[in-house]
């Protein structure tokens, strides 16, 4: 693969608390940096994607007594995973992994800030009808290709792969530029998923 004009790389929330030490540490998340910023040199359009939760948010643990992270529970949207606190608007562990380059991104889209929904999907919110309004800006743009990497592969990774792939976009992955949590073999699960719906996978090696 040669990026071109019409080519978008999409970095998805490469954050302190989502790094080893976190809040929210994805086991090798800090090893996707290198990789990532190799692969903003090669491409002519950037954006960067920012988990930015406030305090109270839908998505935390602690906001449900009785509840501890990594429970499932129902809410009006449909299944919630709940989580550790992390990426709070404004604290260290929301800002931008250590090394990450960010000065080749003209946008940042930060998502998750409605307390009442969780957001893992660069283009919809988790209750499926809010929209973000990256997929306009990116069709405004003349963008075609969406080549995702960052964190983790088996949720924002997943829903952003298949939420652009719904919008219309051609979609890759990067697969040595992503790590993934993996709750209960979800990592293989997200592999799958995102090839049936026609999502392919490369190294960062193939593309030039």
């Amino acid at each position: 693969m040669t990026p071109g004009a019409a080519d978008l790389l999409l970095v998805i929330d490469v954050q302190v608390d989502f790094l080893p030490g976190g809040a929210l540490p994805v086991r090798d998340g800090d090893a996707v940096v290198a990789p990532i910023n190799a692969l903003q040199r090669k491409f002519r359009h950037v954006v960067l994607m920012q988990d930015w939760h406030p305090a109270d948010h839908v998505s935390f643990a602690d906001t449900h007594p009785g509840r501890v992270p990594f429970e499932t529970v129902a809410l009006p949207y449909g299944s919630q995973v709940l989580w550790p606190r992390h990426c709070v608007q404004g604290s260290p562990g929301a800002g931008f992994a250590p090394g990450l380059a960010t000065d080749r991104a003209s946008l940042v889209v930060r998502k998750g800030l409605d307390p009442r929904v969780d957001s893992y999907s660069a283009f919809l919110e988790a209750d499926r009808t809010t929209r973000t309004g990256l997929a306009g800006a990116l069709a405004e743009r003349g963008i075609t290709r969406v080549v995702l990497c960052g964190l983790a592969t088996d949720f924002c990774v997943l829903w952003s792969a298949l939420d652009a792939r719904a919008a219309g976009f051609d979609v890759w992955v990067a697969a040595d530029a992503v790590r993934g949590i993996d709750l209960d073999g979800s990592v293989a699960d997200a592999w799958s998923r995102m090839e049936a719906a026609g999502v392919r996978r490369i190294e960062s090696a193939a593309i030039a």
